[in-house]
């Protein structure tokens, strides 16, 4: 059994000093939207690996790549351009503390910032993470992104439309879980969907610690919180 950390959007600073955690988290995901030092901070205090997608408010990530000698962007060196050490699964299939992650961040388009796409331009790299996950010849356990499927959670205002594609993606893949953000609860608890067969599609936005069994459909919440 993995114990997971996921976060997304709002920081909830007693996080960082351990508050609200139980026990400790072998893998925290990000779910976007939040400051990469409180990631950081997250890791650095739960000694764990963080897997994390952007979202609208992140910065564009976009050109960068690892060389044997670091990071580079259009040929040139550059820093770390994430969270520290974390894996930023953008539009791939990542491994970490023995579970399988699909990653696709960003959201709807509406005002031409970062990390902003047409229902077609995510439905083509939905496309590249789908024949990425089917030639690794093991479906992941968890579906990460920063917005939510349309009509499984996601908002009727433009910024907070989710994607159609998501639907599909989810129902070829069939992931124990679609993790995501994006959408702020104002005081409410949102409720947990199912999105394609049985994905049970979760809102982390503030945090939501749940354990969850590699290469099965089985996982527990273990604490909750929502909003900051």
């Amino acid at each position: 059994m993995v114990r997971v950390l996921a976060v997304a959007d709002e920081v909830v600073d007693s996080l960082t000093f351990g508050v609200g955690i139980e026990g400790k988290p072998d893998l925290i995901l990000g779910a976007g939207d939040l400051p990469f030092d409180y990631l950081d901070s997250l890791m650095m205090l739960c000694d764990a690996p963080c897997v994390f997608v952007p979202g609208n408010h992140d910065p564009d990530l976009s050109g960068y790549r690892q060389s044997r000698t670091g990071w580079v962007r259009a040929g040139l060196p550059a820093r770390d351009p994430g969270p520290l050490g974390a894996i930023n699964a953008d539009g791939r299939t990542v491994e970490a503390a023995g579970l399988r992650i699909s990653g696709l961040g960003g959201s709807i388009r509406y005002n031409g910032g970062p990390n902003q796409y047409t229902e077609a331009q995510q439905r083509w790299r939905s496309w590249r993470v789908r024949i990425g996950a089917h030639l690794r010849r093991r479906r992941p356990d968890i579906v990460l992104t920063h917005s939510p499927a349309r009509g499984v959670g996601d908002g009727d205002d433009a910024p907070h439309r989710g994607f159609e594609c998501l639907n599909g993606l989810v129902s070829d893949l069939h992931p124990a879980l679609l993790v995501h953000g994006h959408v702020h609860p104002f005081g409410a608890h949102p409720q947990d969907k199912i999105v394609g067969k049985d994905t049970v599609s979760m809102n982390v936005v503030g945090y939501c610690q749940f354990d969850i069994e590699p290469e099965s459909r089985d996982f527990t919440i273990v604490r909750r919180r929502y909003g900051a």
